[in-house]
């Protein structure tokens, strides 16, 4: 059987190209599991947390008997009370159970045929099933681990916060009444923000089954390496003459490691882009230009995972705001763990602890987000009116002319917004200027904003458009000086792009300004400076 790039559901590698878990899989085993710790993988959607309990479970097994369960099985009758949830759980485990001789060989038969007969009768009770489960792992020949995975998927009911708490009070007494040596959960919602999903806002509290789960510091993002070796697989399988360590690379540069979109662009080159005209021969497509065609249609499907994006920024205004400043105003938000909105976006995937401050995570949810908030405004705005006015005169040969764009959007914006320019540019120059460029672009075209070098002063906009890369700075203006040590970054930046060109564009409120376009020769690079 041929292996392919997989984006739904478990990896396993006899069937997909995927990273090797092994330095992972070790990690955890001797830092959490072998200590008999009780933890939460929490992770954003398809983090590959599932993927991850399944080839732990094989990977513990020398050395543990592995109850493995999935609440998504279970239907939410199953939940509907106490005695119906514990019927419930007993048949899981007796499925479980079925066939499989690992398991049933780890335990004592009578322990196990009591709590198997707990199921029929008529008056059952956690209680009871704790006490059965109790003399499971007592008499049990190895050390009991018991992994729930999408275990939020049943945190809105009442009854599994009781098992949660029946599970806590086992195990914070497990030397007088054994229970499980390690408990895994796994989920979206840490298990302290399980209890959100169930209280109201006057009943938040963190403590009872809460205060008991070890932190997961355990990184399930994917290095360069890691990339790396996973192509490597695919290279031995396809000889496309890649540059294996390129092509990771740029991979990485706009997921940031997040195992869905790893895959979802790797998918893309190896199945969808063959269909192109421009990517017919796989040594084209396995390129950096490979890569930013397939970024293009990620943003422009729609998954999931996006899908769960949205619902979010709907459900959390106070989320979608935070997002918002940071993207637009250049907010440079301090983490704070104790902030709801700051550990919602954390808790989410959608925004990483740098080690002060948070930022989004990836360049294509930035790049899903602008494009969100800019359609927010697109109708409406004069702006974006003017952008689908022009766009044709922008585009000869196939190429972008980019200086022509900037002189457009500085005689459009000077016209639309005159003698209230610098109140709206101070907080949203850099919106209006994405509101231009985004029709210009769209299709052909692609953006993003070069996150180590946005604040309230300065953003950078790296725009790819039919191979060519344009690197724009905007800024506001803070005096000769400032402009200056501006230009002057800006070459530098056009070093590490290995760019000749760059463009400037700078807000001045000084009331003696002078406005317009022109062109000057720094360290040997050409920038072309507008100011509006």
């Amino acid at each position: 059987m041929t292996r392919y790039f997989n984006t739904e559901g478990r990896c396993r590698p006899d069937q997909h190209y995927m990273v090797r878990l092994d330095e992972r899989l070790k990690t955890i085993k001797e830092q959490y599991v072998d200590r008999g710790k009780y933890f939460v993988i929490n992770r954003g959607r398809q983090y590959g947390k599932t993927t991850t309990l399944r080839a732990l479970a094989d990977y513990l097994w020398d050395d543990f008997a592995v109850i493995s369960m999935d609440f998504q099985k279970m239907s939410t009758a199953s939940f509907a009370d106490e005695p119906t949830f514990v019927k419930a759980f007993i048949d899981y485990m007796e499925d479980l159970f079925w066939g499989n001789e690992r398991l049933t060989d780890s335990v004592a038969a009578e322990a196990y045929q009591r709590l198997i007969g707990l199921a029929g009768q008529k008056e059952r009770s956690m209680d009871e099933m704790f006490r059965c489960l109790s003399r499971i792992c007592r008499t049990a020949a190895k050390p009991i681990v018991l992994m729930i995975d999408e275990v939020d998927s049943a945190s809105n009911n009442q009854v599994f916060v009781d098992f949660l708490a029946q599970l806590r009070g086992y195990y914070l007494t497990r030397e007088d009444s054994p229970i499980f040596h390690s408990v895994i959960l796994a989920g979206v919602y840490d298990i302290k923000n399980l209890k959100l999903k169930i209280r109201s806002d006057a009943d938040h509290q963190y403590n009872s089954p809460w205060n008991i789960a070890a932190d997961f510091h355990v990184d399930m993002s994917f290095s360069t390496g890691q990339i790396t070796a996973m192509l490597e697989e695919y290279e031995a399988d396809h000889r496309t003459g890649m540059d294996l360590a390129a092509v990771a690379e740029e991979i990485y540069q706009y997921t940031s490691g997040y195992p869905y979109l790893v895959s979802a662009i790797c998918k893309i080159m190896d199945e969808k882009l063959s269909e192109m005209g421009a990517f017919a021969d796989a040594r084209d497509t396995w390129t950096k230009e490979g890569v930013e065609e397939a970024v293009k249609l990620i943003l422009r499907t729609k998954t999931t995972l996006f899908d769960s994006m949205m619902k979010h920024i709907s459900e959390y205004p106070d989320l979608k705001e935070m997002l918002y400043a940071i993207l637009f105003q250049g907010e440079r938000v301090v983490y704070n763990q104790d902030n709801h909105t700051i550990e919602l976006a954390c808790m989410f995937g959608y925004v990483i602890n740098d080690g002060t401050h948070v930022r989004v995570a990836n360049r294509i949810f930035e790049t899903r987000l602008y494009n969100l908030f800019l359609s927010e405004e697109e109708l409406s705005n004069a702006m974006s009116r003017e952008a689908k006015l022009d766009r044709n005169q922008f585009v000869s040969g196939g190429r972008l002319d980019m200086e022509r764009v900037l002189a457009k959007f500085a005689e459009h914006f000077h016209d639309i917004y005159g003698d209230n320019s610098e109140k709206f540019a101070e907080n949203d120059g850099r919106k209006f200027f994405l509101l231009y460029l985004r029709p210009i672009i769209n299709g052909t075209g692609n953006y993003y904003i070069e996150a180590q070098t946005r604040d309230e002063r300065r953003t950078d906009v790296i725009v790819d458009y039919a191979g060519e890369q344009f690197i724009i700075e905007m800024k506001i203006w803070r005096g000769t000086e400032y402009n200056e040590r501006g230009e002057q970054q800006l070459t530098e930046y056009l070093d590490y792009f290995r760019k000749e060109k760059g463009y400037l564009l700078s807000f001045n409120f000084n009331k003696r300004k002078e406005t317009g376009v022109k062109t000057i020769t720094l360290g040997g690079k050409t920038i072309v400076e507008v100011v509006i």
